[in-house]
């Protein structure tokens, strides 16, 4: 019974030390927000940002956002922008089915992601 404690105690250390190195790195390094917009955005706004991801059936109510339509983009301040990722889509009037993610992401990954998407529409939008 003694060994087994021992065992699980040593695998919480192990994994809490693991976590630690693999979050550490992550904050120490830049943020790719290309990669984070491909593993929290692009089933719903799609690879190239274009609305048209695989989770996007005829059925939902609301079509994801084109983020590469800078008429568009162009109404929205990076702040816009960061809120609605931050608190999800009822922050700026928009779908409740967009999700907010402040929970999840850190500021440097929201900002790295506006700066994406920025990049997709290729504009700078409301100053």
């Amino acid at each position: 019974m003694l060994k087994s404690s021992k065992t699980l105690l040593a695998g919480v250390f192990l994994t809490t030390g693991l976590l630690m190195c693999v979050t550490g790195g992550r904050a120490s390094a830049a943020v790719d927000g290309e990669q984070v917009y491909q593993f929290y955005c692009a089933q719903c706004h799609g690879a190239g940002g274009k609305g048209d991801g695989p989770n996007v059936t005829p059925s939902m109510p609301v079509t994801p956002r084109n983020f590469t339509k800078q008429e568009d983009m162009n109404k929205l301040s990076d702040l816009d922008i960061q809120n609605v990722i931050m608190e999800g889509g009822p922050a700026l009037s928009k779908s409740p089915m967009m999700p907010p993610w402040s929970q999840t992401l850190s500021k440097d990954e929201v900002a790295a992601m506006v700066a994406h998407l920025r990049k997709l529409c290729d504009c700078k939008g409301k100053q």
